[in-house]
């Protein structure tokens, strides 16, 4: 990160640098793929749940689009591993994108180092609560450690030359910016391993885990016993609950296959509504 390769005229000759500087900015290949799993997955998910067709249509018509978010988040807090690998993988692209606009403070005095330390820590201890209060302590401490390394990783990448920022006429900049630091060689190793761990926890193992998700056969929310009325009919049945409407619960009829208003309603101890997509 010194001499030459540090010219703007150097950083302008070199496409695949200022391309990367772009992507960062815009949170990498991170930000694409959560954005693509938000969008895809909670179709997926219902579309296998219901049966697909026009049952995957009254469902979201049911559910008001409001309430279009709940199917993502009903899944991310029933799956501990899907929940925590999300919660390291968003860590780390909030914390890339700011770094990569020079909110985290440069230089080697004790108060940069002590606000980069703060600014590192305090998301990871965050998702490390929610984790805990969702799946356990044991959750919590283990993606608060995850979250803070590959926030950490950042850090030792912007050290190492492996990612740099553009601060006004376009002179590089990043934490801990030094033009006379040479990294020790255990240290670009380091980066580079954070690298590689972050690529494929982003690009492999958090699709995958949304993938199974989607495909287990559980409902994304309560499942619920109700009195239904067709006609003069009263019957009992189990309802996928999409929303509360005053004393009730319109919700995905698992015996009609259809939307159904229900009364009366009590929990049910299990979400499976069908087998697994590699069962059946």
């Amino acid at each position: 990160m010194s001499g030459p390769a540090d010219s703007p005229a150097d950083s302008r000759a070199d496409p695949d640098l200022a391309e990367e500087r772009r992507a960062d900015r815009k949170g990498g290949p991170g930000h694409t793929v959560l954005l693509a799993l938000a969008l895809a997955v909670p179709v997926a998910k219902v579309a296998y749940t219901v049966g697909g067709g026009d049952a995957v249509r009254d469902v979201f018509v049911g559910m008001e689009p409001a309430n279009w978010p709940d199917v993502l988040l009903g899944m991310v807090i029933t799956d501990p591993l899907l929940g925590s690998v999300l919660a390291v993988v968003v860590s780390r692209v909030v914390f890339a994108v700011f770094a990569a606009r020079g909110a985290v403070p440069a230089g080697r005095d004790r108060l940069a180092r002590l606000r980069r330390v703060g600014i590192t820590v305090l998301n990871p201890l965050a998702v490390g609560v929610i984790d805990a209060c969702l799946f356990g302590p044991w959750w919590g401490l283990g993606t608060a450690l995850a979250a803070y390394a590959l926030r950490k990783g950042v850090v030792v990448e912007y050290r190492t030359g492996r990612r740099r920022t553009h601060h006004g006429h376009g002179t590089p900049h990043g934490p801990s910016h030094d033009p006379d630091y040479r990294p020790p060689g255990w240290l670009s190793r380091a980066a580079a391993a954070e690298q590689g761990v972050a690529l494929l926890l982003t690009a492999v193992v958090l699709p995958l885990l949304f993938l199974v998700s989607a495909l287990d056969g559980q409902a994304w929310t309560s499942v619920v016993a109700c009195r239904v009325t067709d006609g003069t009919r009263t019957t009992d049945a189990r309802l996928i609950e999409l929303s509360r409407k005053g004393n009730g619960v319109v919700g995905w009829n698992l015996d009609s296959e259809e939307i159904s208003n229900g009364l009366g309603c009590t929990g049910t101890e299990s979400r499976y509504v069908r087998e697994p997509w590699w069962r059946s």
